[in-house]
């Protein structure tokens, strides 16, 4: 596959799953697919491959920017949109567990 066939995907990155919060979670990234295979090296058996550009991870503040990027360097590209969020998920502490009055018993 040649470099300028590549297509450019632009995402919402997506929340870390090691903690619960949602910092980071708002950058847009910009990201190219593969574009060759990799292949282990016959010295150090480390797959890699001599496509630098899937190395490449630009952040963005919004969508429009990301694609006015892009589009300014003649790249195609395709927008992923983010996943809808359930707005009627309460967030949960585990200090809910032991709150002075609250409603169900708790018991082992």
């Amino acid at each position: 596959m040649s470099r300028d066939s590549q297509i450019a995907r632009i995402h919402r990155q997506p929340k870390s799953a090691m903690q619960s919060g949602r910092a980071g979670a708002g950058a847009w990234l910009l990201e190219f697919a593969p574009g060759e295979p990799k292949q282990l090296d016959p010295m150090t058996g480390w797959p890699g491959s001599g496509d630098t550009r899937a190395q490449v991870k630009l952040r963005f503040p919004t969508a429009e920017a990301a694609i006015a990027y892009a589009e300014s360097r003649g790249w195609r590209y395709e927008v992923a949109q983010p996943p809808t969020v359930r707005a009627d998920i309460k967030p949960k502490a585990y200090a809910d567990n032991f709150k002075f009055g609250r409603g169900e018993n708790w018991s082992h």
